[in-house]
């Protein structure tokens, strides 16, 4: 589907996995190259009940957000923004860029409990990175039933990776090529592993990332509908209205043009209770 100047595979939600513990959604962009053009350009749109996550592969993202924070996601280093009840952002490729991009846009749906809480952001410059025997691991996310990491699998090598065992995972390859289990995994597919296993192995021929998402499977049923992560479907209705109407989620003032509208009310689509 395309996105302005990028085309995105969306992996997840999908037909049969609409979640992969609190993980409800994975755009993949890129790789592109670019000179005079700016591939990257969403406008203000609004967000509730989950948080963004920016991981990048190559290239550069700005992020303009209603509570007026400016960031720039590089690789190596993420994006983390809470809407809680209700924020509006924009990411563009800023002007000063290196004329590539590639990476991954992942959403995190919120427990019931913290779902309305005030909107925050976060830019963390660096993140963990584990250099081990076969490969580099850089940790984005990690919390106690929740973990998002990119394997970079090197050249000819078997690489071992520790899981938790009470989580589900997705595998997702973004660049090369590798190996579980004997079997190849195949570019934008989304690969699930049931909770039990405590380590996975990725054997690579000619080097290989791999995204690796994981989460205790999240019970809570959710609702999902443009934007918006909920419980039911007047929340949806009214954080529609709010956004059309101007309120609750303020605007992007650091953004030059205008933003999105919201798509009419029509079908919400309701998620397994059971990841």
């Amino acid at each position: 589907m395309p996105l302005g100047n990028l085309t995105i595979r969306r992996a997840l939600p999908v037909r049969g996995r609409r979640l992969i513990g609190r993980w409800c959604f994975l755009d993949r962009y890129g790789p592109v190259s670019f000179t005079d053009e700016k591939p990257m350009d969403v406008a203000p749109h609004p967000h509730i009940g989950i948080q963004t996550v920016t991981w990048l592969v190559e290239g550069e993202v700005v992020h303009h957000d209603s509570l007026g924070y400016e960031a720039v996601a590089r690789p190596g280093g993420v994006n983390l923004m809470t809407s809680g009840s209700g924020i509006a952002h924009a990411e563009e490729t800023p002007p000063r860029n290196v004329g590539r991009l590639s990476g991954v846009q992942l959403w995190v749906a919120l427990p019931d409990a913290r779902r309305n809480l005030a909107p925050s952001f976060e830019h963390i410059p660096e993140v963990p990175r584990l250099e081990t025997r076969g490969g580099i691991v850089h940790t984005f996310a990690s919390e106690a039933d929740l973990a998002g990491r990119d394997v970079a699998v090197h050249r000819g090598e078997i690489l071992h990776i520790g899981i938790d065992s009470a989580h589900e995972h997705g595998l997702f390859i973004l660049g090369g090529d590798v190996e579980l289990d004997g079997e190849r995994l195949e570019p934008d597919a989304l690969y699930y592993v049931e909770p039990g296993r405590s380590e996975l192995a990725f054997r690579s021929a000619g080097g290989a990332r791999v995204l690796l998402l994981g989460g205790v499977p999240f019970t809570e049923p959710i609702l999902m509908w443009w934007n918006f992560v909920a419980r039911t479907p007047e929340e949806i209705a009214a954080a529609r209205a709010d956004w059309e109407d101007g309120r609750r989620f303020g605007p992007v003032n650091a953004y030059q043009g205008p933003r999105i509208p919201a798509p009419p009310l029509s079908r919400i689509v309701q998620a397994n209770p059971a990841s």
